[in-house]
């Protein structure tokens, strides 16, 4: 046997090549795009009820064989056991947390992205979906007054946003260091009402909080000033983190006098604008967040107010040249990724992360199929519904306001209602599928946060829900 004949018989024909797991199954397609298009269809999904783990459980067992349960079994499985316990954060009637409201193009081209198995980490694999993707990054940059050049990467979120932001911080600060090694401790100006991300960024990157006390929820640059003072000598600020919309009362803080402070001391200014970042879209909104072009690093997440699916967050720098000092990770495998790096663009190297998804491109196609209006608009709409729940809650003599709302977060308390009458108010919301809203407090004091979102809920829900707080404690 010659040596092309031996290596002919090692060759496995086309036919040889198979894989259940990656064949065509047209039946199994059939099904999926029915659950997708009755999904997509239902404007107004039920809210959905937890379920115990011990049933979860019990009824899962087995479900994963040798064998496999079929196609019809898995789909029984998810119709039967999953889809009855999920929460539905899209519905209208979903106001806790930060609730996602993604619009259908949206929905439909991350399924695409899904489909493709687009992995965003190089030019080199994807430059044209790293081109639309950098189109939105420069779109959010300009709407947040960043200079020409702003620039970064799409992440899952806004913790892991916060976290390569603050790396970025802290290389910078060591960079710029006199003496490094004699340094105490590396220090963050936050507020007491920053995200827990940056708290526990700061534990993972070995840093620790410098907290500013706020007035109204809200940190100041005086405050900010009077914090810095205090100082000792063993201490290096290696960035200041402002909020742009917090996660438990939607506040903006002063980003103008934040930003003069951060640039006295030649501090690296973040700004995590996870939640109200969207907002930058609405007219009315945009003055609030005059000094935001003066962040070094900001972070807005399109799954909150710009009606993107999870998990998708932009991280945007002013000079990404910086993150990209701090993030690169070199291999020998990976250094035709950098062969052109001047005019390539690499998102691998503006976060921690290597493998990622294609997360803005469902922001970019949507955006593209409705245009920048038709989102300003939408927003508008958000905007307008917290502005109408805070009017019908001052109106209401039961229930107190607990302060105007910045942007689409609105948090009032009941006259007369413990911590046990808040749950109590929020399990019957549940059990009677009107509204998802859980308590939440303000510090030792329990209240209600109404988050707005999704532009199809309504004012009429709106008056509905307030009116179940008539009577007395549930």
């Amino acid at each position: 046997m010659d040596k092309e004949t031996g290596m002919a018989q090692l060759r496995p024909s086309r036919s040889d090549a198979k894989s259940p797991l990656h064949e065509h199954d047209a039946e199994l397609v059939e099904q999926a795009l029915d659950l997708f298009r009755l999904h997509l269809e239902d404007k107004d999904p039920t809210i959905g009820q937890m379920q115990l783990p011990s049933d979860l459980n019990s009824a899962l067992e087995g479900l994963l064989s040798p064998e496999g349960a079929g196609l019809s079994g898995a789909l029984k499985a998810f119709k039967e056991i999953i889809e009855p316990s999920l929460i539905s954060c899209s519905s209208p009637r979903f106001l806790s947390f930060i609730p996602s409201a993604p619009s259908q193009a949206s929905i439909l081209f991350d399924a695409v992205v899904s489909a493709a198995n687009l992995n965003g980490i190089s030019w080199i694999e994807n430059s044209g979906v790293i081109a639309a993707e950098n189109q939105i990054l420069s779109l959010l940059a300009a709407y947040a007054g960043l200079p020409p050049g702003a620039g970064g990467c799409f992440v899952g979120g806004g913790t892991a946003g916060n976290l390569s932001s603050l790396a970025t911080a802290r290389r910078e600060a060591e960079r710029r260091a006199i003496s490094p090694r004699n340094a105490e401790r590396y220090r963050v100006a936050v507020s007491d009402q920053t995200h827990s991300s940056v708290s526990n960024s700061l534990r993972l990157l070995n840093m620790e909080p410098l907290v500013v006390p706020t007035e109204d929820y809200r940190m100041t640059g005086a405050a900010l000033r009077q914090a810095i003072s205090s100082l000792g000598d063993g201490d290096i600020l290696a960035a200041v983190v402002a909020t742009a919309g917090s996660t438990n009362l939607g506040v903006i803080d002063d980003l103008s006098g934040i930003a003069d402070a951060a640039r006295e001391t030649g501090t690296w200014f973040h700004v995590d604008a996870a939640y109200g970042g969207g907002a930058l879209f609405a007219d009315t909104a945009r003055p609030l967040f005059k000094g935001i072009e003066h962040a070094d690093s900001l972070v807005i997440d399109p799954h909150k107010l710009l009606f993107t699916p999870y998990d998708c967050s932009a991280l945007i720098y002013r000079d990404p040249s910086l993150a990209r000092d701090a993030h690169t990770q070199h291999a020998a495998y990976l250094d035709p990724m950098h062969n052109n790096q001047d005019q390539e663009w690499n998102p691998s190297d503006y976060a921690h992360h290597m493998s990622r998804r294609a997360r803005g491109l469902p922001l970019w196609f949507s955006m593209a199929v409705h245009g920048i209006d038709a989102y300003c608009q939408a927003v508008e709409r958000t905007l307008e519904m917290a502005q109408y729940a805070a009017r019908r809650i001052r109106e209401t003599e039961h229930l107190s306001l607990l302060r105007e709302p910045d942007l689409s977060i609105v948090a009032f308390r009941r006259e007369g209602w413990t911590e046990s009458s808040y749950y109590a108010w929020s399990r019957k919301l549940q059990e009677d599928q009107l509204a998802f809203i859980l308590p939440s407090r303000v510090g030792d004091s329990p209240m209600v946060r109404l988050a707005f979102v999704n532009p199809l809920t309504s004012f009429h829900l709106i008056d509905t829900i307030l009116s179940t707080t008539e009577g007395q404690s549930p």
